[in-house]
């Protein structure tokens, strides 16, 4: 078991660390030579030179919470769904549609409806990813980053926000496998789970339980990236010397520029921050076939 004084340094810790050398990470944490810390250290040690890291806060949220990050450390400009649309008028939209916002938890009281406070959330989503895009230096950008993953309510905001536009596309995506239409391969392993049959159940048995006593499964990660139009490229160190070492979610939906995270256990999510990016013409050879 953690000591007292353990847990509360993390509680204190910033939700977001700032960056650190991989190897010498592996090497504090993956200490003696059972089967896994030597599978786990050589994962590390296969992308120490191109990467670094930054430790993320492993509580229920971690991937949402490392996909945050990197969309506002990262983006250069706005989303087209962002850019032509008022995002904030959707939670309303859906409500009259469909009844879903009444079973909406958020980690915090508030005094406005369900609806309302899923509104604010997402302005609130738009005016930090205007506020990233428009940052003038890497140093203004870290500095507002820094300022979100506090802990403080406005960071709940922001990754409720995120779960809302899964639940959105999950409703999307549904009607147009009912009538018929093209949808990516993850939908089918969405709604083929017993307890995910329809956008109401997987609200009901997965969607609201992220962040107080789970995290996003798999299948869950692919409708984040698919919901944000982008790509979550996740390096699984227990996955090591086998091909599902790196995992595009969606796999049938890369871009140019990945949101690039780490994972030991398919459970908590970490941060990470390539080295030279682009690549050095050195290793660009090796990167390109790893990744």
């Amino acid at each position: 078991y953690r000591g007292e004084e353990e847990i509360q340094k993390e509680l204190q810790d910033k939700h977001v660390s700032a960056a650190e050398d991989l190897q010498t990470y592996s090497e504090r944490e993956w200490k003696g030579n059972t089967t896994k810390s030597l599978l786990i250290r050589k994962g590390y040690e296969a992308i120490a030179s191109e990467f670094n890291l930054r430790k993320v806060r492993g509580d229920n949220y971690c991937a949402l919470r490392a996909v945050l990050f990197q969309v506002l450390s990262q983006s250069k400009q706005l989303p087209a769904w962002l850019h032509d649309s008022d995002i904030s008028k959707w939670p309303k939209e859906m409500h009259s549609d469909q009844d879903f916002i009444t079973e909406w938890q958020f980690p915090f009281e508030t005094s406005k409806s369900k609806v309302q406070h899923l509104e604010q959330c997402l302005e609130l989503l738009t005016n930090k990813w205007q506020e990233a895009v428009q940052s003038k230096s890497l140093e203004e950008r870290e500095r507002m980053c820094q300022q979100v993953f506090r802990g403080h309510d406005e960071e709940y905001e922001l990754l409720e926000a995120l779960k809302f536009l899964m639940l959105r596309t999950a409703v999307q995506l549904h009607s147009d496998m009912e009538k018929g239409s093209d949808v990516p391969e993850f939908c089918w392993l969405l709604f083929a789970r017993d307890s995910s049959k329809c956008p109401k159940t997987f609200l009901t048995n997965h969607l609201r339980h992220v962040g107080f006593s789970g995290g996003l499964e798999q299948v869950e990660m692919c409708l984040l990236g698919y919901s944000l139009q982008e790509t979550i490229r996740v390096v699984r160190l227990y996955k090591c010397d086998t091909e599902e070492f790196i995992t595009y979610y969606p796999n049938d939906h890369k871009n140019a520029s990945p949101l690039c995270l780490l994972t030991e256990d398919d459970r908590h999510y970490n941060v990470l921050v390539p080295k030279n990016p682009p690549p050095s013409q050195i290793n660009c050879s090796l990167y390109n076939e790893m990744f």
